[in-house]
This record gives C-alpha cells, structure tokens and sequence, in this order.
C-alpha cells in the first residue's frame, strides 16, 4: 500500500509518494530521509518546538539538496511558508521566492495564493485539490467546511486571511481545528486575533472568555 505525508502539499512538497509495493523500485534514501525530516520539523514548528523544527528543516533540506534540484527544493520551502501562513505569520516567503525561477507552475501558483494574491481560473486549477474552492472568487469561511485534512483547512482558513477574505466563521474553524489537533503555534495565533476582533467590536465579555483560553495555551495546563 501507499502512504502519504500527513498533508497534501507535504506530499506535493516532496514531489512523490511513498512506494510501497513491490512491483515498484525502491524510493530513494534522499527522499526517505526528507520526507521523515520535513514531517518532524512541520509537527514541531505547530507544537511550537523552534529547536526540533529548525534541525529537521535543516536535515530536510541537506536531503533535497542531494539531488541538485532546485524546484524540488523550492517545492520543501513552500511547505514550511504554508505551515507559517496557517500559523499567521505574515512574513513574505523568501526562501521560495529566492528558488522561484526554477519552480514549476503549481509552485508558482500556490506561492502565490499563500500571500493573498488573486489568481486566475488556470493558476486555480494548479493548486492543491483541497485548496481551490477557497481560492475561488467569493469564497468565504463555508468553503473550509469541505476540507477534510486540519492541516489543508487550517493554511486554507489562513490563505484566507492573508487575502483579505476570512469571515468571523472562518476564523472560528481555524481556531477550532488548531485546539481539535493540540497545535499550540496557530492555536495562539488564532485566539489572539480574535481577541482583537472581540476588542475592536466591544465585546469584552467574549474577549475576556479568549484571553482564558490563552492564558491555558501559555501555561501548558500548570495553573500558575
């Protein structure tokens, strides 16, 4: 049988899926070793681990750098700025964009897409299955109500945001899928942008009801 990365761009991150059967060859130990890397430093980087995700993500890369490719490598960076976007973190994608001259189109396109930007019907069609509804014209927090994978709908949820486009129900599902998978980096993220949204509508009873939540994230469950 096959066996995916948790996520559908870690699998299109990577490029291939695992073989499994034995009718086909033997995956290469490169892409072992990446795949095994990237998944360590993506659960690490959304529990928050910042010395195990740096590690792994640099043991991934040292992998994918065996080949000599850089759209494979392009390919791993845009895993790590999704995971980032997914967390709210607004920063550009500049490991990417320095590889984006020798990206694939569906690289492009969802480079693209992670910052917000429109995309024609064509760059549409290049994304990740679980991603297009969103990146559709009018899309809203609804469409978010059809991916399946936490992870998909989470970068969803924050591709969203970065466009402009993320509705109070969207970013509902967000924080409720963060809090559902344990994920302390984009739970964190999310409550405190509804905290501020609580704030900047008045609602100080909601705010409040927010920040106890935080204050739990925060203190790991240790009461003080």
């Amino acid at each position: 049988m096959k066996k995916n990365i948790t996520t559908t761009w870690a699998t299109l991150a990577l490029g291939v899926l695992l073989a499994g059967c034995a009718s086909k060859p033997p995956e290469p130990e490169w892409e072992m070793n990446a795949q095994g890397s990237s998944q360590k430093a993506l659960d690490a980087y959304l529990s928050g681990n910042a010395r195990v995700e740096k590690l792994e993500w640099e043991r991934a890369r040292a992998e994918v750098a065996r080949t000599g490719r850089p759209d494979l490598l392009a390919r791993l960076e845009l895993l790590r700025c999704a995971a980032q976007v997914a967390s709210l973190v607004g920063e550009p994608c500049t490991a990417f964009e320095a590889l984006r001259q020798d990206a694939a189109a569906p690289e492009r396109a969802y480079a693209d897409y992670l910052a917000g930007k429109p995309l024609a019907a064509p760059e549409v069609a290049l994304l990740p299955p679980a991603q297009r509804a969103v990146a559709g014209a009018g899309a809203g927090g609804a469409a978010l109500a059809g991916i399946e994978d936490p992870l998909s709908r989470l970068v969803a949820a924050g591709a969203l945001l970065q466009a402009g486009r993320a509705d109070p129900a969207a970013i509902a599902t967000a924080t409720d899928t963060a809090s559902a998978q344990g994920w302390r980096r984009p739970l964190l993220a999310w409550l405190l942008l509804q905290v501020q949204r609580a704030e900047a509508a008045g609602d100080q009873e909601a705010a409040a009801r927010l920040r106890r939540r935080v204050a739990v994230v925060e203190q790991g469950g240790s009461g003080k």
